[in-house]
């Protein structure tokens, strides 16, 4: 079964494809995919929903249990890795 893709246009003109509801432009998101800190290590989809929960600290971060951030669309299993890893470094953990 194929899902068919829609063109679809952002803000800044840039055309892309996508076959989900996601309103997010894969070239706005490489543009604006941080340098350094934990969000960079995360996928687009996983980032941009943090953001938009208005975590985009660690110490924000820690805030949350684990099973609260999986529960937010855009963040699965395999970016706690990362989060876990970078909450770590710096001495902090998930709220248990």
């Amino acid at each position: 079964m194929t899902v068919e893709k829609s063109l679809r246009v952002c803000e800044k003109g840039h055309k892309y494809y996508k076959s989900s509801e996601c309103p997010s432009c894969p070239t706005c998101d490489k543009e604006n995919k941080p340098k350094s800190g934990f969000l960079s290590k995360l996928s687009s989809p996983a980032r941009n929903a943090l953001v938009h929960e208005g975590i985009d600290t660690l110490k924000e971060l820690s805030k949350f249990t684990e099973k609260e951030i999986l529960k937010i669309h855009g963040i699965g299993p395999a970016s706690l890795p990362n989060m876990r890893t970078s909450l770590e470094e710096e001495g902090l953990s998930f709220k248990e």
